[in-house]
This record gives C-alpha cells, structure tokens and sequence, in this order.
C-alpha cells in the first residue's frame, strides 16, 4: 500500500461523522448550564461550611453592637439622672431662699413688736421717745439682776404698789432703787417646768431652729440662750417620757410571766438595761444644771457656745455624724496632745503651754463640770438620732 492510499483513508475516516460521537455531542450540557450547576455547588459548599474568620468578625460585629446599645442606655440613664439631681438641687435652693425669706420676715416682725412694745411702755411712763437703735441700751439701764429681753426700770412708785400688792416690804433698811427693783424682780421671775428648771422663758420647737453663726448682739445672744435651753429641754422630756413608756410595757409584761421561765430572766435582762438607761438620764439631766445656769447668766464662752451651736444646729436638721464630728471638735480639738495625756514629765514643757492657745485649745474637758455637761449633750444626741431618726442612713452615728 502506498502512502497516497493511505492518506486517502485517513482522511476518509476523519471526514465521515459517527454515531457515537453524534450522541456523546447531544448529551453533554451546555456552558451556561454547567456554570449554573458549579454556582449552585459552590453555593451549597458556603451553606454548609464557614470560615473561622467569618465566624469571629460576624461575633465581634454583634458584641460591637451590643456594646453600643448598652452604652447609649447607659448615657441615656446618666442624663437622666443629671436632670433628677439638678432638679432637686434647684428645689432644695428654692426651699432654703423660702426659709431664708421667712426667718427675715419673723425676725422684722419680731423686732417691730418689740419696739412697739417699748414705744407703748415710754408713752405710758412719760418717757421721751428713743431712737430704734438706741432701745437695746436703755432698756439695759436698771437693775444688775438677770431679765429677758432688757431691763427696764420702774418708778419707785409704782415699784413699791408692786411689792405691797405682793405681800412684801416696800423698804428694807438701806436698801437703794436697785435694790428694790432687783429684788422684786427675783419675786416675780417664773420658772419654768421641765427637766431643768429655768428662768429663761422657752420658745415654741417652730422657733429652736438657732442660727448657723452666734450673733453678736446682746439681744439676739439671749434669744440664742433661750432656744438651746428650749431644745435640750424638749429632748429631755422625749427621753424621760420613752422612759417611762418603757418601763410601763416591763411593768406590765412582768405581771404577766412566770417566774423561773425563760422569758421571766429576759425581762429581768431589760429591766437591768432599763435601769442603766434611767441612770444615764439622771445623771445627764444634772450634770446639764451649770450649762443651763450659764444660759440664764449668758456668760457661755464663745469657744464652747461656736462648737455648741454647730451640734445643735446639725441635731435639728438630722445631720447626726456631722453633730457628733462637731462634739469631737469640742472635745478633743485639733491638738496632738490626746485627753489625759498632758503630763509626761515632772517639768513644764513648751507644748503644754500650746494646747489652749487659739483654735488649738484641745483641753477644754479639763474642768470637770464641763467635762460632765459636754458628755451629757452626746447622750442627749445619741437619744435624738433614735426619737428623730435621719432620712439619710449615713448620717446615722456608730
């Protein structure tokens, strides 16, 4: 065979169309259709499976938006809370300028009456008219005795009616005017029931709120006086009457025990604690005597009567820690030296001479009548915080 015949029949061959191939051609799929199918495979493979980087970014893009609520809630929350406070700060203002307005307008109107009062008296005397500021000082003229709000002198006319309309001697030998008028003065003084028997003439609880500074007038001093006695004399019979309450419940819960029970010895118990408790009134009521006596005489030194107003001022507003951080203030002081220790040596040091010096004066319950009626004013607290118990629970004492 020659390569012409060969070459004939290969081209023969690769000319003529099969069946096979014919039907292969008609079975096998388009192109469109198998890029649909590898899309759909692939789509199914990303269904099924994740990448651990997908995962974490889709969790951290979660926790990223919860973050972000809880924060705007959280801002949300705090400007609220803002408004509240300011709020209550704005009220708070509104109520202390209210009462602010109000002492002012009492203390006018209180001064108005009093000088009303004096002009009425001088008209009735006979006497010349005063200027305002000059009433305190004339009104002080008189007798050395002890008065309320000024001493004003009596003819000795109409002096001696009194005396006789009392039942006492017009005269005694070498007495003087002053005389007179001093001893008639301490015939006519009421003393007042309480506690702590007083000549002070005690004001309504309306009126005890005392100032936060000690004034410097004679005449507002003296209402000072008046409205500490007053509120020591209030808490005084608090105590006693809760007291009394108390023992009253022992009384009638004794009545009903029997003896040897378990119950019987706990109200022995509580009757002891009882007796403890009516022993320290007793002994605060007396040891509170020379403080009040002090208040009648109005000769309270100014570095006991400054701590003493800031207790009391804090004790009506509730403010029991600050009451007691004053008491200790005016106990201790801001000296090194503690109490009792004021001696280490048989020589006189330097530092001892310091510690009444000024605002470092920590010694001040040396004197012991001091001591005693500074202790009693810390009961006295201790007692007001479980009468008139604070809103705030920190202001609360241990």
């Amino acid at each position: 065979m020659d390569f012409a015949s060969l070459m004939s029949r290969e081209i023969a061959k690769a000319k003529a169309p099969t069946q096979p191939t014919t039907t292969t051609k008609a079975s096998s799929p388009s192109p469109d259709e198998s890029n649909n199918g590898a899309a759909a495979t692939t789509t199914a493979e990303q269904k099924k499976y994740m990448r651990r980087a997908e995962a974490e970014a889709a969790r951290e893009a979660a926790y990223r938006a919860e973050q972000a609520a809880l924060e705007e809630k959280r801002a949300r929350k705090a400007a609220e809370k803002r408004k509240r406070e300011e709020e209550a700060l704005e009220e708070s203002r509104a109520r202390e300028e209210k009462r602010r307005r109000l002492e002012e307008e009492t203390r006018r109107r209180r001064e108005e009456a009093a000088a009303a009062e004096e002009r009425a008296r001088r008209r009735r005397l006979g006497l010349p008219e005063v200027p305002p500021s000059r009433a305190g000082s004339e009104g002080a003229q008189g007798s050395g005795s002890g008065g309320e709000e000024g001493e004003e002198d009596i003819p000795d006319e109409e002096l001696v009616s009194r005396l006789r309309e009392l039942g006492e001697p017009a005269a005694l030998f070498g007495e003087s005017h002053r005389g007179r008028l001093r001893r008639y003065r301490r015939l006519t003084t009421v003393v007042t029931a309480g506690p702590i028997p007083t000549t002070l003439r005690l004001v309504e609880e309306a009126d005890m709120k005392v100032p936060e500074t000690v004034p410097q007038s004679k005449e507002e001093r003296k209402y000072l006086f008046r409205q500490l006695a007053s509120y020591f004399t209030m808490v005084l019979r608090e105590w006693e009457a809760a007291l009394a309450r108390e023992h009253q419940q022992q009384a009638e819960q004794q009545k009903q025990g029997d003896d040897g029970s378990p119950a019987r010895q706990q109200q022995q118990q509580l009757t002891f604690a009882s007796k403890a408790a009516i022993s320290a009134m007793t002994s605060s009521r007396d040891n509170m005597r020379p403080l009040f006596r002090r208040f009648e005489q109005g000769d309270l030194e100014d570095d006991i009567l400054r701590p003493m107003v800031e207790i009391v001022r804090a004790a009506q507003e509730r403010r029991y820690v600050d009451a007691n951080d004053g008491y200790l203030r005016l106990s201790i002081g801001k000296a090194a030296w503690p109490i009792g220790v004021t001696m280490v040596g048989i020589h006189e040091r330097s530092a001892r001479e310091k510690l009444h010096a000024g605002g470092e004066r920590s010694h001040i319950m040396g004197d012991e009548v001091t001591r005693k009626y500074l202790q009693s004013i810390k009961r006295c607290l201790t007692f007001a915080q479980v009468r008139w118990p604070p809103e705030d629970i920190r202001q609360l004492m241990g």
